[in-house]
Parts: structure tokens; sequence; C-alpha cells
């Protein structure tokens, strides 16, 4: 259950955030969101903001979504289906029903038989199905719409949608997702460098601690201590400390340093160890640590670079030798979460911070479906001139959506076999 808890809120925090950011620019764009959804699922609370959005809050715990006007796939309305129209006193419909779990007592029941909620703003039918009785009636800018499971939505006319928006702002809101993920992780690790007290400072050979039994005690060493030579030869900083270290592997070490006021000279035999497959040699010390505060806002930048930097390489090998089991999805990431919440908070946000790190990368490439992918029709949009056709675009999304699924299921059904298997 621990597992399952950090999982859910591992995936939804790094999921939400994502979605965050299409929402804030796409309103900053003046594109009409009509929902904003945590979770996924059946809606337990919904509330409409003055700004016409549904904010929702979903069943199953599983991320969350964003609606943007222009981009449903399918009409709420058909010709032939029944529905409910509310009028104002000018006879100007507010509201369209097409929910049959809904009853309004005051709505005109009308079997619809042409509509158009994005230019002319009208919806034509027959009243009460008599089809001696057809009348068109115009529809307000801000009337909702309620969909078949009850959900009650903004219409979304042409002036509000996503397309309509200019070129820079729609890259901006593509863009916007990934790029909050990556703010996410910077500032998950910037609450680690504040959490753990400070940072590594390579830069200096004073050792911040001793390990318990370890070579390093037995030979007397404390934290405090400052190493300034290895077999007679000076070391400046960590690097060369634990270079030093590594080439003299189980043989005996001469250790000058300098504990308070006194200089002392020790030997250590550094201890053999096993770290992921490779073996290491060690004495037992730890690096200095900066506990400055510019040192931990800077630290959260270079684990943030770190992360980003190992991400892409992983990536790189995968390009060049592809392999599912250099992919992981939602299994993995359940399987990563579960060892997180073993070992304390502080590894489950770092494990956020890269799942944050790696989403944003991953939804950069440029493939359909994904925000890369929208962020090249952009770019080919605007050396063009025009955008592509809806129907080419679609054509597009649908093809990489489509690959999507497969590699997913492929992945998916991957790890299911590595780790449980």
């Amino acid at each position: 259950m621990k597992a399952l808890l950090v999982f859910l809120l591992i995936f939804s925090v790094v999921v939400v955030v994502h979605e965050f950011g299409h929402f804030y620019f796409a309103k900053r764009a003046g594109i009409l969101v009509r929902e904003f959804a945590i979770g996924m699922g059946p809606k337990i609370y919904a509330h409409r903001g003055k700004d016409g959005t549904l904010y929702t809050v979903r069943l199953l715990p599983l991320g969350g979504y964003v609606r943007m006007a222009g981009f449903e796939e399918e009409d709420e309305l058909k010709p032939g289906m029944v529905v409910g129209l509310v009028t104002n006193k000018q006879e100007v419909v507010t509201k369209i029903n097409t929910s049959k779990k809904i009853n309004l007592t005051q709505a005109i029941p009308i079997e619809v038989t042409h509509y158009d909620l994005v230019d002319a703003l009208t919806i034509t039918g027959f009243v009460n199905g008599n089809e001696q009785d057809e009348r068109t009636f115009s529809v307000e800018k801000t009337a909702t719409i309620i969909e078949e499971d009850g959900t009650e939505l903004r219409i979304a006319p042409r002036e509000v949608q996503f397309q309509s928006a200019k070129l820079w702002q729609r890259m901006l809101t593509n863009f916007a997702g990934p790029m909050n993920n990556f703010i996410l992780s910077f500032v998950i690790f910037t609450v680690l460098a504040f959490a753990q007290g400070g940072v590594q400072d390579l830069n200096s050979t004073v050792i911040s601690g001793v390990g318990e039994d370890t070579p390093a005690q037995a030979a007397g060493l404390k934290a405090g201590d400052k190493i300034t030579k290895i077999n007679e030869k000076s070391v400046t900083n960590w690097s060369e400390l634990t270079q030093a270290v590594q080439s003299a592997k189980d043989q005996d070490l001469t250790i000058d340093y300098q504990q308070g006021d006194e200089s002392k000279t020790t030997t250590i035999t550094p201890k053999k160890v096993e770290q992921n497959g490779q073996t290491a040699y060690q004495i037992g010390v730890s690096a200095p640590i900066n506990t400055s505060f510019s040192a931990k806002v800077i630290g959260g930048v270079t684990m943030s670079i770190d992360s980003f930097t190992r991400i892409v390489k992983a990536l790189g090998s995968l390009i060049q030798s592809f392999s599912l089991d250099k992919l992981g999805g939602p299994v993995a990431i359940f399987e990563i979460s579960s060892q997180a919440a073993s070992q304390g908070w502080i590894t489950v946000l770092s494990v956020m911070g890269m799942i944050s790190m790696n989403l944003g990368i991953f939804n950069l490439l440029p493939i359909p479906a994904l925000d890369g992918g929208k962020l090249v029709l952009n770019i080919i949009e605007g050396v063009r001139g025009k955008p592509l056709s809806q129907e080419k675009e679609g054509i597009i999304t649908l093809v990489g959506f489509g690959l999507m699924m497969v590699l997913m299921v492929l992945v998916t059904w991957n790890d299911i076999q590595r780790f449980f298997f």
C-alpha cells in the first residue's frame, strides 16, 4: 500500500504540473480551457470558475488532463439528437443539455437538424419533435453544453480556440508542459540540497564525516580533518583524493592530514566494495559539504543539469541501439517508486525529480501526438506561412498516437516480464 501511494503521488504530481503548464499559458493566450482535471475516470467534484473553466477532481488518482477549445475529436452534438435548450428572456440559448442523466424542467426539447457552435453560434431543430415547428435559436458565446456523462462545459467559439491564438502563443503553450517539468525538477533538487544541509564541495579535501567500522576510523581520522598528501603526493581536491585511493586499490596508503593545529601521518589500506556490479575501493570518508545558501541553490541547478545530461545520454544510447529494456513505462515507475518508498522521503523526492525531468525530455521528442511533435508542426507553419490543413494534421497526430500506444503496450508487457517473472 505504501508503495502504491508513493507511485500515485509521484505520477500524479509530475503529470498535473505538466498539464498546469499548458493550462496557464493557454489562459494567457486567450485560449479557452474547457476543463482542468486532476485524476481520471468519473468526476467526484466539479467547480466552474469565472474564467469559464470547469475544475474537476476525478475518481482515479492517475495524473490529470487539460481540455482546450479546438482539440475535441468529436462534436457533442449530432443531427437527430434530442437535446434540451435553456434560454434567457431574449430566447438566446444559455445551456444545451445532451445528457439523459440530467433533467432540466425549464428546457425546450428539440430534435437537432443543424448546428454551428463555432462561427454562426446557432442551433436549429424540431421543437418537441414536431417537424412542422422547426426553429433556429441563437446561442450565447458563453453558453454551456452538458455532455452525456453530465459534465457541463463552455462551448468553444472559434475566437477562443487554440488555432485562433498567435503562432508564438501556441508554441509557448505546447512547450509549457515540458518546461514545467524542468522547473519542478529544479525545485525538487534544490529542496533536496537544503534538506541535506548543503552540497558536496569537491574543491576541498576536508572530511565531512567518517563511516563506522571503516579503515579511516581505525586510522584515527575524524570529521573536520584535512587530507593534504597521499603517498607523498599533494591532493588539493576531492577528485584527486578519490583517484589516488582507486589507483592504490588494496595497497597501503600513507596519508598526511591536518587535525586542528597538528600535522599527522597515518597508514590506511582501502577496503574493496562492490557498487552496481563494479569494484571500487574506499577508505570510509565523506566529501566536504558547502552549507551556504548560494551553494544549495547552485547545487539544485547542478543536480538538474546532471539529471538532464544522463537522460539525454540514455536517449542517445537508445537511438544507437534500440532495446525495450532501455525503456520503462508505468510498471517500471511503480517498481522504482516501491524501492524509493522503502528508503525514505529523500529518495522519493529524488525519484520524482528524475521522473519529472524524464517526462519533460520525452515530451519534447519530435513525435506526433507529443508536445515536441506539435512544436514541429508549429515550426512548419511558421516556415510555410500557413498551417497544415486540419485533415492532414489530424492524420499525422492519429498515426503518431497509434505508434505511441503500440510502443506503450510493448514497453508495459516487457516491464511486467522483467519485474514479475
